[in-house]
């Protein structure tokens, strides 16, 4: 019986397949939402009712993935929240402040942000803290950071939140105070999960809004070429949300999500078992509830993540103060073993080195244990020291990168002024992880980072330069990669990370037929143009879902 005739078939173009054998072919049949075919096997599937799409030469290749973003909270900023970029200093972030707000309601709160880490200090202060109060007009505000971990409150936030310049620091955070002992606004992880509470609470947000904030993060990672990644941080009302989009034939990604075990920063609830316990519930036809997250340390900046040796004394931090983890060994033991023994990944965020040691010293008696088979995560992990570069490849744990935390720019400053140089600019070993044989894959961190183009975390990956070029220098040379290994970082090592290495990462027939169209051939052109390669077309399992 001949063969059925393929529904979409891509000529006359250059067609990277990311298989092992480094296939490029000219053609590629599509069929019921798969790759059917390739080269001249492909053109004997061109059936009367096949859509043909002649490339004229254009380079195509597998749906970029991100291993590590927040696409619902990108999706919420950009539909509903304030969106500064990081970049603002105090006078500019309150001027985008006082625009925003002047276009709500007299009660509406104003969220949003970002301020970057490195005003800090700066909006520590009374004055600061009048000022925001000034600029929202009486309305409560919420702001957070550069990197989501820590917030701004105005003065009607920490009202209605109960906060006042007496209350207790939380367990895992802190209200920071000025001299005369005044809540000045800036909350420090957990502290910032107390507003999170309150909002929620006061301004809880359904499941349908969430639905649309989802739904608009996969639209713009879909502009970015990106058709497949996974969220950091979910929420059971994420996962849920997530399976109602899928349901109705909304849900044009493959997502794998990271259900919250513990929770410093979002305010979510239910955690750990309580999202658990109805994950498979969730489960749908592209979305992949797989893995639980961490939180097992915080931020640099903030003195919260767990080093093996001292910040700098003068950064304002308690004498030889080395950050400290969220759980003790035993702790975090309990739940990795308690996941393995059900099939369960983890994803663990981990800013610091003793953290990642303390990681990889849990994992190693997992696996001593006879799981092999749940997949770990290290997340961020730009602080390695050098005798664990070897123990990511021995014990399979995947390094989880974000470049654009840690190439030139507002954050690495800001981990400047904490941490001695020579330790500040040893960032990212990613060159020695790859000749150790570990499994480097890529993630945008995405709204931590201000978007999530793999192609400018490419360039950064191989200059270690910033590809906005607005911050000098290079970052630690010697740990460049080349820009075949950069592109493997955001497909093949992804989907092997995250578990959908059966569906994508690559073009073999079988796979899911998810790929983009690029201005340009990566291979065919310098380094410095790569930063500024743009998606034309984005394609999901057979279908074309954004056009330039």
């Amino acid at each position: 019986m001949a063969e059925k005739p393929a529904d979409v078939l891509l000529t006359n173009g250059v067609i990277d397949v990311l298989d092992p054998a480094g296939t490029r072919t000219p053609a590629l049949a599509v069929g019921d939402g798969k790759v059917l075919a390739l080269g001249s096997e492909a053109e004997a599937l061109r059936g009367p009712d096949t859509a043909v799409v002649d490339l004229g030469g254009a380079y195509v290749m597998p749906g970029l993935l991100d291993v590590h973003n927040h696409h619902m909270l990108a999706g919420q900023m950009d539909l509903f929240e304030l969106d500064a970029p990081p970049t603002l200093d105090l006078d500019g972030l309150l001027a985008a402040v006082k625009d925003y707000a002047a276009g709500l309601g007299p009660d509406e709160w104003v969220v949003g942000g970002s301020w970057g880490s490195g005003l800090l200090n700066e909006l520590n202060t009374a004055e600061a803290l009048a000022r925001f109060d000034t600029a929202t007009g009486g309305r409560p505000a919420l702001l957070k950071d550069d990197s989501k971990h820590n917030r701004w409150a105005n003065s009607k936030a920490l009202e209605l939140a109960g906060i006042g310049d007496d209350t207790a620091d939380p367990e895992g955070g802190q209200i920071l105070r000025d001299a005369a002992g005044k809540a000045t606004g800036v909350l420090i992880e957990a502290g910032g999960a107390m507003l999170e509470k309150t909002l929620a609470r006061l301004h809880p947000t359904g499941t349908g809004d969430l639905a649309r904030a989802a739904a608009r993060g996969i639209e713009i990672l879909h502009s970015y070429g990106v058709t497949g990644f996974q969220d950091a941080a979910a929420s059971l009302q994420l996962m849920r949300a997530l399976k109602e989009l899928d349901e109705r034939g909304d849900l044009h990604a493959w997502v794998v999500t990271s259900m919250q075990a513990n929770d410093f920063i979002f305010g979510t609830d239910p955690l750990g078992e309580g999202i658990i316990a109805h994950r498979e519930e969730t489960r749908s036809r592209h979305h992949r509830p797989d893995f639980i997250k961490i939180f097992l340390d915080g931020v640099p900046p903030a003195g919260t993540a767990a080093f093996l040796e001292p910040y700098l004394p003068e950064a304002g931090f308690p004498e030889c103060h080395c950050g400290g983890t969220t759980m003790d060994p035993s702790e975090l033991e309990g739940w990795l073993m308690g996941t393995a023994e059900r099939g369960i990944s983890a994803k663990i965020h981990c800013t610091g080195d003793a953290s990642v040691r303390l990681v990889l010293d849990t994992v190693q008696k997992v696996r001593e244990a006879g799981y092999t088979g749940p997949k770990y995560h290290i997340a961020h992990g730009q602080f390695v020291h050098p005798d664990d570069i070897a123990r990511f490849a021995e014990l399979d744990v995947t390094a989880d990168i974000s470049p654009s935390l840690w190439f030139p720019g507002v954050i690495s400053e800001a981990i400047a002024t904490v941490l001695p140089a020579e330790r500040a600019s040893k960032m990212q070993p990613n060159r020695a992880l790859l000749d150790a044989g570990a499994r480097v894959a890529g993630g945008s961190d995405w709204p931590v980072s201000v978007s999530p183009n793999a192609w400018e975390g490419i360039y950064g990956l191989v200059t270690r330069q910033d590809p906005t070029g607005r911050f000098p220098g290079m970052l630690w040379p010697e740990q460049a990669i080349t820009l075949e290994e950069a592109v493997r970082v955001y497909t093949t090592a992804c989907a092997e990370a995250m578990g959908i290495d059966d569906v994508a990462g690559s073009l073999a027939p079988g796979k899911s037929a998810d790929f983009i169209v690029l201005s340009e051939n990566p291979h065919e052109i310098d380094i410095d143009k790569v930063r500024h390669i743009k998606v034309q077309q984005t394609w999901f399992a057979g279908r074309q879902v954004y056009q330039a």
